[in-house]
């Protein structure tokens, strides 16, 4: 590929993942589309068509894209994933423990044994055989040699809850049974059910949880935000981002998070690929408990600032991804 058909390549993959964070789906197919016609041996413009056909409802062309990112790139994890989704969501169990089957070996290759094991898990849920459960017998022995972090314990702990006792012998205070997921943690990103449950559950937080406590001398959202209209309309476009952004800022610091996310997506109006409104949603969104929308915009941030050699939106969104959502697999690749 010539360097300039490289940067139009670059530039439609760029578009798209604009178009996907601003929700504008439709866009973003054209866009994908266009970067899938200058490099037809890609699979990334594939898995990426089919994981917008995917949110659009339309599965059968979403299928379809994600096997022409196969025939490219058989280990393309965002196509393995996407097709292992619809497959369950389908009923088609046994296809998609297989998608999920490579996904494991691919993870497992690549030294990635705690998602491996989520995912060789998700796998031997949807479809039981010997070779699957000796493969997450295997992956578990393989954990129990490595350094206990938290992503190591929590994969452990939940591949322990779907193997027999006989399967493996526990180390002291390991589960017996099968394992109690804690409250708060997310489920498995892995396969469409645990995906669609960490999708916008639309169930919130408290609303006095990360709250900063109340500063009397701060100046009040509705107030700031009646400035940033008022510039709006006197035709300051920076000004009247800067004000959204400040009561965002203010709402968010009185617990009104709903007023917050109002602000910031009007203060994305003006400013669409500022990424450091993108993070304050994303930031929102994990303390309005919407943990899935959270994650699939640092996501598709992430992929449009390594278009943009931006490491320092690339740092942010690690450290958010890290406090927030750790156990996301797609930015835990990302961030490794």
């Amino acid at each position: 590929m010539s360097e300039a058909l490289y940067e139009r390549y670059k530039d439609a993959l760029r578009r798209g993942h604009v178009a996907a964070l601003r929700g504008r789906l439709d866009a973003a197919l054209i866009a994908y589309g266009e970067a899938a016609d200058l490099a037809p041996e890609r699979a990334l413009p594939h898995s990426s068509l089919g994981t917008i056909l995917h949110r659009l409802g339309r599965d059968d062309d979403a299928l379809a894209a994600f096997g022409h990112a196969l025939d490219r790139f058989p280990r393309d994890e965002a196509a393995l994933v996407g097709r292992s989704e619809i497959l369950a969501d389908r009923g088609e169990r046994v296809k998609a423990a297989e998608a999920l089957d490579r996904l494991a070996e691919t993870r497992a290759a690549g030294g990635r044994i705690a998602d491996a094991c989520d995912t060789a898990r998700r796998a031997l849920e949807l479809a039981e055989s010997r070779q699957r459960r000796r493969f997450v017998r295997d992956l578990v022995n393989q954990l129990r040699a490595s350094p206990a972090d938290a992503p190591v314990i929590a994969a452990l702990e939940r591949a322990l809850g779907v193997l027999e006792p006989a399967d493996t012998e526990r180390a002291p205070g390991e589960p017996t049974g099968p394992a109690v997921r804690a409250a708060d943690e997310p489920p498995s990103p892995e396969g469409a059910t645990d995906e669609a449950k960490a999708r916008p559950s639309i169930e919130s937080v408290p609303e006095s949880a990360t709250v900063e406590p109340a500063d009397e001398d701060a100046p009040d959202g509705i107030a700031l935000a009646d400035e940033a209209e008022a510039a709006f309309d006197a035709g300051d476009i920076g000004l009247a981002r800067d004000g959204w952004l400040r009561a965002a800022a203010a709402h968010r610091r009185a617990g009104h998070r709903d007023a917050a996310i109002d602000a910031c997506y009007l203060a994305l109006g003006m400013a669409p690929d500022d990424p450091s409104l993108h993070l304050t949603l994303a930031e929102l969104y994990v303390e309005r408990g919407w943990r899935g929308p959270a994650a699939d915009k640092l996501v598709l941030l992430a992929r449009l600032a390594e278009l943009n050699d931006d490491a320092d939106t690339r740092s942010s969104i690690c450290a958010l991804a890290l406090e927030h959502v750790p156990d996301d697999l797609r930015l835990r690749e990302i961030c490794a």
